[in-house]
């Protein structure tokens, strides 16, 4: 049982029998017998409620002042990808599941070439057989020149603040993932999807150390972040992300 504050009107209390649905008790009790004369029930979502409407003042303010500051590195990003000539389109958006199972479309930088999606063109069976995997390859042929700097400073998912300041993403969260990937969490999809992914997150940061689907870590990283998840264990992740940043740049990954 969690924190209980009582105070007595004379006698004995009453054994107070283990509530699940309750995380906070005012009880006041009177005469031998025990009986309750006032209770004040604090549900255990409102601390959930408050640290989410805490985190969503956050999202937009940040995310709206990101947008007006970045602007100029938007325009730069832009001219290099359109000279490199590897396609088209500045911008990719693709299609990831978000909070409560709605699907929703990312924006990044294109780091790759347009037809990227035509997999099978473009990797050969040892790297297939990795996408399939883990929804990544190594050394993945696909990615441009401009696209290898744009992944190794995370340049390429700057897009994403405009996600964030529609609600799509939070600043922190699970990575938002793919409908297909939804299978590596089995009975646990539902308690992934309970809030919203984010640009950086747990796993986000952490991921260079070989932590993938495969081991079930990836997993077990992004499930234990959505039952603990707090303001500062977003702070710690905001700091730690430019600190990993960091470290891949100096080691050019």
């Amino acid at each position: 049982m969690q924190s209980v504050n009582q105070e007595y009107l004379g006698g004995s209390a009453a054994v107070i029998a283990e509530r699940p649905d309750i995380v906070d008790y005012d009880l006041r009790y009177a005469g031998g017998a025990g009986q309750v004369v006032k209770e004040r029930e604090v549900p255990k979502q409102k601390s959930k409620r408050a640290y989410e409407a805490i985190k969503r003042v956050f999202d937009i303010i940040g995310s709206g002042l990101g947008m007006i500051v970045l602007i100029p590195v938007f325009l730069v990003i832009s001219i290099l990808i359109k000279a490199e000539r590897s396609g088209k389109h500045v911008f990719y958006k693709q299609r990831r599941i978000g909070k409560g199972g709605k699907e929703i479309y990312i924006f990044k930088f294109r780091s790759m070439v347009d037809d990227a999606d035509q997999v099978e063109k473009w990797l050969n069976k040892k790297q297939l057989k990795q996408y399939y995997r883990e929804y990544k390859v190594d050394n993945d042929p696909r990615v441009t020149k401009i696209g290898k700097f744009l992944r190794r400073t995370g340049l390429d998912e700057l897009p994403q603040i405009l996600n964030i300041f529609r609600g799509e993403l939070s600043i922190v969260g699970p990575r938002p993932i793919q409908e297909k990937e939804l299978a590596f969490y089995g009975s646990d999809k539902d308690l992934l999807l309970s809030i919203r992914p984010g640009l950086t997150g747990y796993w986000q940061v952490y991921c260079c150390d070989g932590i993938t689907y495969s081991g079930g870590k990836r997993q077990k990283m992004e499930l234990d972040y959505v039952r603990g998840c707090n303001l500062w264990w977003d702070i710690k992740l905001i700091f730690a992300t430019f600190g990993a940043l960091l470290k891949k740049v100096k080691r050019g990954q």
